[in-house]
């Protein structure tokens, strides 16, 4: 009852005021009549009051996010769904859903009065155009009785998460070097090392059905052989984010640091389908396998969250990535790099792993005078050079280009490479 007095409305103190006026005047005139609209009055409010503030705890709401996982500019649908659990009927209903800045203004739906037990869903839509993890909710529902006496606000503690992941761009399919690195048994290697005739095989032990029996190498080998073609060959990756806060330039959805990002789900999302065993690692501590079951939902989830990092640098990025000896191939994604972070990037091309680096000139998402632009130029193509020469397959990545165009270059020979060697070398070398 307190909690609907203070939610009286300017409609119900006016009434209360007028009930007061009327009685004292009923009492100073003697007038029995005023004294009974006085009481009219005064009962008015106070059963809004009463009727709002008991109305208020028999509400239940419930939200659905559809879907809760949406890449960047997308939309997704919220649905709130109200229930009136009272036997007395509600009045208008004024929903207001809590929203972060960056989903945009907070909706407001006025939803008409409920009846008992009854239930009403409304919707509104949501969309993003900057990555994250955001909260939607809580949820605060404005009640007032059908008169407008009195108003209450009730705030629904429960809030739903939509996350916002980078945009994924398909790519064309591209045979990458160092696709067949990795572990397990398969035809392949059986083939490279038995010849064109002969299946995997191993010893035969205690268990195993005769009828995998290979009676070939049983016979070369004098000991009993069967196949082992349930172990296929297992093609290892590790996608390797640079989130280094002086490598990166521009600001926001248009920064270099997003292409970069955007770059690393999609080529993440492409090698998962290709049937890689995926791992991603970033400089800001992130180091995550994709699972069998939803793997490209973890790791975008995780991209959707990754911020540069003005502590990062590639000593530490190395030595994380280097922990495991996974081999295989290893795909960078690097800002502004100096020859000397080139220089220790080989340090990744160990345990016989393939590496390709896309290497970001960042400086050209700023506008620069024409000197600046040249030394910009110039220390990005003896970083270009000191990575070629390390051994990487590199491929350079200037403001406004396409990640679907540059994909290819990734599987190019290394006669392609040693060109793009010397051409970085020609142009380090003419603005000295």
């Amino acid at each position: 009852m307190r909690a609907g007095l203070r939610g009286l409305t300017t409609r119900g103190r006016s009434f209360l005021a007028a009930a007061i006026a009327a009685a004292i005047s009923a009492i100073i005139l003697g007038e029995k009549d005023l004294l009974r609209v006085a009481v009219l009055l005064a009962v008015l409010p106070l059963l809004a009051a009463a009727y709002v503030g008991r109305s208020r705890y028999k509400l239940a709401c419930n939200r659905s996010l559809d879907p809760h996982r949406v890449p960047v500019g997308a939309n997704s649908r919220v649905v709130l769904r109200l229930q009136n659990l009272s036997r007395l009927p509600t009045g208008t209903l004024l929903l207001e859903d809590r929203l972060p800045y960056a989903l945009g203004s907070r909706p407001r739906v006025v939803l008409e009065r409920l009846g008992a037990h009854q239930a009403s869903s409304v919707a509104y839509t949501v969309r993003a155009d900057v990555r994250g993890r955001y909260d939607v909710g809580p949820l605060v529902v404005r009640m007032t009785d059908p008169f407008g006496l009195c108003e209450l606000t009730r705030s629904f503690p429960s809030t739903d998460h939509l996350t916002v992941i980078p945009q994924v761009t398909p790519l064309p399919s591209v045979r990458l070097p160092g696709e067949y690195a990795g572990s397990g048994d398969s035809r392949a290697r059986s083939v490279a090392v038995h010849g064109e005739d002969d299946a995997a095989t191993r010893e035969y032990r205690r268990g195993d059905d005769l009828r995998r029996v290979h009676w070939k190498s049983t016979a070369r080998t004098g000991e009993l052989m069967v196949r082992r073609e349930e172990q296929p060959w297992e093609s290892r990756a590790t996608v390797v984010l640079d989130t280094r806060a002086y490598g990166h330039r521009g600001d926001g959805p248009t920064s270099s640091f997003e292409w970069a990002v955007s770059a690393a789900a999609s080529i993440a999302v492409h090698l998962r389908q290709a049937g890689y065993k995926l791992r991603l690692v970033t400089g800001s501590g992130v180091d995550v396998d994709a699972a069998e079951g939803g793997g490209d939902g973890v790791l975008l989830d995780h991209l959707a969250e990754v911020r540069l990092d003005q502590r990062a640098d590639v000593t530490g990025l190395v030595q994380r990535v280097r922990q495991r000896a996974d081999g295989g191939l290893i795909i960078g994604l690097f800002g502004m790099v100096s020859v000397a972070e080139a220089e220790l990037l080989a340090g990744l091309r160990g345990n016989g792993a393939t590496c390709a680096g896309f290497l970001l000139d960042s400086s050209t998402w700023l506008s620069l005078p024409e000197k600046a632009r040249a030394e910009a130029e110039h220390a990005h193509g003896a970083a270009v050079l000191a990575m070629v020469h390390s051994g990487w397959r590199v491929v350079g990545v200037d403001h406004g280009s396409r990640l679907p165009t540059l994909w290819p270059q990734a599987g190019r020979g290394s006669q392609g490479f040693a060109l793009r060697a010397a051409l970085a070398e020609t142009v380090a070398g003419g603005v000295r």
